[in-house]
């Protein structure tokens, strides 16, 4: 059989493929909706691919006359094995979601809008800013901050996990993000952290996950301790890779400000962040683990949960030179941290018998980055007293000991 030949301009410019619902941008180009969808909004470019010019804002025209001619094309060659695909339904408009978020009074209308929701949702990324115009991030919003005692709002079993479901995967823009999580003075924090409380694994998973996207975008400084206990309590848990992932990204973002790494030692965060590490062997999440501990020994708090962790310095010590640059860095700092500001008597002995001074000389030897090397040669020279003519030190690595 010939093979068959498919026109020029039923072919999308970006991907090379088909085209199955044309449209026209600003500047006269027609593309596949799907693909020209990603370019802007995905991708966040606000020029034509072909012209390279300029698009005057972001509506997009169907070619309704380009998908006649598509389709008709299909049907001629249907005895070549081309299926005809059907007319693409048109996106959601703004004023068919506010209907539907209008007409959600009961319980029961509730949960029927919210199977809409998450219908209309998974079409494409169109149907979920449109949503996201509509009103729909606060509704859900709503229902997943209403008090489960009352009658309406969530008050159905259920209802709120497939909110907090929906809200997860709209994907909100950074703005919508930023006003849901900020508006009400913390109160849709507090709700994210009731639902972080032992209970539906998944919806803790959602939670936390969406806490993560809102932390990314901007600081928090404010926090209850409640907040850090739950968030500490879903990484120790170990629900799932992504949610231990997203748990540890919150704290590192959130232990950068005003006491908020305190309320996180204070939550146990050490502790957890330990026992973690005696078994991870996933390279990101050790560099997670290592940052955040970095952080928290940053305080007079997090230093001594270290320290009292009869694995503490072990562990930590461990950690340098086996799983990447960025952990040696973090973990050098950890033990830079505990040697100029809690360094007794006790401590400096604990980390020759450990092998921790045997490794920091072992650095000075080896391709760790300037600032690790001075880090590390720093705390040589802090306890050198205790540290040069002890027989804990190899032989081989006392001629790279600093003076």
């Amino acid at each position: 059989m010939d093979e068959i030949q498919v026109p020029p301009y039923f072919i999308c410019p970006i991907s090379l493929e088909m085209m199955r619902d044309p449209i026209t941008v600003s500047t006269g180009i027609t593309y596949d909706r799907e693909n020209i969808e990603k370019w802007i909004f995905s991708a966040k470019n606000n020029t034509c691919p072909v012209t390279k010019q300029s698009l005057k804002g972001t509506e997009l025209t169907p070619n309704v006359t380009l998908r006649r001619l598509i389709q008709s094309w299909c049907t001629l060659n249907a005895s070549h094995g081309i299926e005809r695909f059907p007319t693409p339904k048109p996106p959601i408009s703004k004023p068919q979601i506010m209907k539907l978020l209008k007409e959600a009074k009961s319980p029961e209308m509730q949960m029927k809008c919210l199977k809409s929701l998450r219908s209309i949702a998974s079409e494409n990324d169109a149907n979920k800013r449109c949503m996201e115009s509509a009103g729909a991030a606060e509704f859900l919003a709503s229902i997943i901050s209403s008090n489960p005692n009352d009658e309406g709002f969530g008050s159905l079993t259920g209802t709120k996990d497939e909110a907090l479901s929906i809200l997860y995967h709209l994907k909100l823009s950074e703005h919508g993000l930023r006003s849901l999580i900020m508006g009400g003075n913390g109160e849709f924090i507090e709700s994210l952290t009731r639902i972080m409380q032992p209970g539906s694994y998944e919806s803790r998973a959602y939670a936390v996950m969406l806490l993560k996207k809102a932390f990314n975008s901007f600081e928090i400084l404010s926090l209850k301790q409640e907040f850090f206990t739950q968030v500490v309590q879903v990484l120790s848990d170990e629900i799932s890779q992504k949610a231990s992932k997203a748990s540890l990204q919150i704290l590192v973002n959130v232990c950068q400000w005003g006491r908020n790494r305190v309320k996180a030692a204070e939550a146990d965060a050490v502790r957890v962040l330990v026992n973690l590490l005696l078994d991870s062997t996933d390279k990101r999440a050790c560099e997670l683990m290592l940052m955040l501990l970095d952080q928290l020994c940053q305080s007079a708090e997090g230093r001594a949960e270290l320290l009292k962790h009869a694995a503490g310095l072990a562990i930590v010590s461990k950690k340098i030179l086996r799983v990447s640059k960025l952990a040696s860095e973090r973990a050098i700092k950890i033990l830079h941290s505990i040697s100029k500001f809690s360094a007794t008597p006790t401590v400096v002995q604990e980390m020759l018998n450990l092998g921790v001074v045997a490794k920091l000389c072992l650095v000075l030897q080896v391709d760790c980055g300037s600032k690790t090397k001075d880090r590390a040669r720093e705390i040589l020279k802090l306890h050198a007293k205790a540290w040069r003519s002890s027989p804990c030190v190899p032989v081989n690595l006392l001629s790279t000991y600093p003076f």
